[in-house]
């Protein structure tokens, strides 16, 4: 076997075994063909929601609505985005800023992702820098922590993390709300083809 495949497989399997043990755990990863030749691995049991390359939702553990849209709260996934996502994805409905990061297609407040009764809050933390997505290829990394508040505007406890990966040239933009488990390594071990 290639030392490739062994890479992407042994990958997967990680990503597998730090998740909730199923039937489908033992089955080899699922490939997803997105733009400009680039595939990503993925563990079996997680599933792939859209169409098109422009608004994929991968739905990784519990979701009420998988086919519901980005600001959907209590639904365990990410998101993969193409351009015309990339070109309303800053709060407003401008162009996603690689720069400055944070992925909002939204112009008012929108619900906590990790608890629908609550709102987004202020961003508490932000860290970038640039990060491998597969083999030859870097992509423009973000972090931010966020805490949600009441509908009243109180602060509370409750915090989530979302990680952002964009491609600048393949116009291809990950954004995880749920700092899933698995997924960075599954974007390092991505193939180009």
């Amino acid at each position: 076997m290639p030392k490739r495949y062994l890479a992407v497989v042994a990958a997967a399997a990680t990503a597998v075994l730090l998740t909730p043990l199923s039937a489908a755990a033992a089955a080899p990863p699922q490939p997803l063909k997105l733009r400009n030749g680039l595939t990503l691995y993925l563990p079996i049991q997680w599933r792939v929601h859209g169409g098109g390359t422009d608004w994929i939702h991968v739905v990784t553990g519990k979701c009420a609505e998988p086919k519901g849209g980005f600001f959907m709260p209590d639904c365990r996934g990410f998101w993969i985005l193409g351009p015309k996502a990339i070109k309303l994805g800053a709060e407003g409905f401008g162009p996603y800023n690689a720069s400055r990061g944070g992925y909002y297609p939204a112009s008012d407040v929108q619900l906590c992702p990790v608890n629908g009764k609550l709102q987004r809050g202020e961003q508490l933390k932000h860290s970038k820098g640039l990060r491998q997505f597969g083999p030859g290829h870097k992509a423009v990394y973000h972090e931010f922590q966020t805490r949600c508040r009441t509908l009243s505007g109180k602060s509370t406890k409750v915090r989530f993390t979302t990680r952002e990966w964009y491609l600048p040239q393949t116009k291809i933009l990950v954004v995880d709300n749920w700092k899933t488990r698995g997924l960075p390594t599954a974007l390092r071990h991505a193939d180009w083809s």
